[in-house]
């Protein structure tokens, strides 16, 4: 059975014929196809004003992405072969970047084809998060298609985020098949990390700064350094494996604390390292009262800008972080600076950097930049895949 038609308004084709996969809904020609005529997860032929074909997508006529291309032809249907298909070519692509052990992203949305879904690969365990209606319409031929691809011991639903209540789904997560290891341990750059992937943020770990951390771990032997939210530990566990004299970890969350002393722990290093609950604004502030400094320091907060209109409000945000973290930094320290929000350009980071250096009288130069890993893929023709900024700064007195 054909899919039902979608058109375009005149002009509004040029950026999907550039590669990207989004519709917005102030681009449907809504005369021709009112969008109340579709329902949510439905697939359609996304067509021009002129009627030519662009492609098959999934609809939601009740958010502002409305469409998004799964495939430039216009009879593909999304179900089981379709999710084997690009979960075996991202899985390919990923064994090969990863040939020894399986703890990486295995799908990352649009990157992999797959617009609406991220699946984090933890050894024998697969979090999954379903972000659109289009997704979870076929969920059940998703699970079967990871059970038939992967084996895993389990597979969690990870749906606890914005994006599915702004598509009308359900927010409980679960564990949708098999039963969950008693301790879920994987392991990033040789070093061994506990894991909550039912009730951590997001799919319960972060993989996306695997290349960063490891650069940072090299310059941490007998350094003091200062992990700002930290979560898991990530960042300073690895630290005091290479070799930090002292590593404090500072976050907000008891739980995500926990776990770090429970890695820490696994890698013999809890002798070392420090474990504080506390808003990062309020410790920074308390640590430059009590000239507190520290040699280096990773200012890693979660994305503080989620929406365009939240822009001023986040830049201002990071630009007093920033400002902060280098006040109790020591002479001759180095500053790891990063973002994850998309709307953060590297611009802006790199700005943030430069005045809240010259402000308190630093010398303050780049040495090294990092961006997401591999496992995390940018698409070409969608900048949104593009999010995450790192600056490694070395910093000295005045000049």
């Amino acid at each position: 059975m054909a899919h039902p038609d979608l058109y375009l308004k005149k002009n509004e084709d040029k950026r999907l014929r550039k590669g990207h996969l989004w519709v917005f809904s102030n681009e449907v020609d809504t005369k021709k196809t009112p969008l109340d005529s579709f329902s949510a997860g439905d697939m359609v032929v996304i067509k021009d004003s002129t009627g030519k074909s662009l492609g098959s997508a999934y609809i939601n006529p009740n958010t502002l992405v409305c469409a998004r291309l799964i495939a430039r032809k216009p009879s593909q249907k999304i179900g089981s072969n379709l999710f084997r298909n690009r979960i075996s070519s991202a899985l390919a692509f990923r064994e090969h970047i990863f040939p020894d052990k399986p703890y990486y992203r295995l799908i990352f949305g649009e990157s992999d084809g797959l617009p609406g879904l991220v699946i984090d690969r933890f050894g024998s365990v697969l979090s999954v998060q379903i972000t659109t209606a289009g997704i979870e319409k076929q969920k059940e031929a998703l699970i079967n298609t990871l059970i038939e691809l992967l084996s895993p011991e389990a597979i969690i639903l990870k749906n606890d985020n914005s994006q599915r209540q702004l598509e009308n789904l359900s927010q409980e997560s679960e564990v949708i098949y098999g039963t969950m290891p008693e301790m879920l341990i994987i392991e990033e750059n040789n070093i061994k990390f506990q894991l909550n992937a039912v009730d951590g943020q997001k799919t319960g770990w972060f993989y996306d700064h695997r290349d960063s951390r490891a650069r940072l771990a090299k310059l941490a032997k007998d350094k003091r350094v200062l992990d700002l939210f930290s979560y898991s530990g990530a960042w300073g566990i690895p630290a005091s494996v290479a070799g930090a004299s002292e590593t404090t970890c500072v976050d907000s969350s008891e739980s995500a604390l926990s776990l770090a002393q429970s890695s820490a722990e696994l890698n013999n290093v809890q002798d070392r390292m420090k474990f504080v609950r506390s808003d990062v604004f309020e410790f920074l502030k308390q640590a430059r009262e009590n000239r507190e400094r520290y040699d280096i320091i990773i200012l890693d907060p979660p994305a503080l800008i989620k929406r365009k209109k939240d822009f001023k409000a986040g830049y201002e945000a990071y630009r007093r972080l920033n400002h902060l973290a280098l006040q109790v930094l020591s002479k001759n320290g180095i500053l790891v600076s990063a973002s994850c929000s998309h709307h953060l350009s590297k611009a802006n980071l790199h700005e943030i950097l430069r005045s809240s250096a010259r402000h308190i009288d630093r010398h303050l130069v780049f040495f090294a930049t990092g961006s997401q890993g591999p496992d995390h893929p940018v698409h070409p023709s969608i900048p949104e895949t593009e999010y995450l900024k790192t600056y490694f700064c070395s910093v000295s007195g005045s000049l």
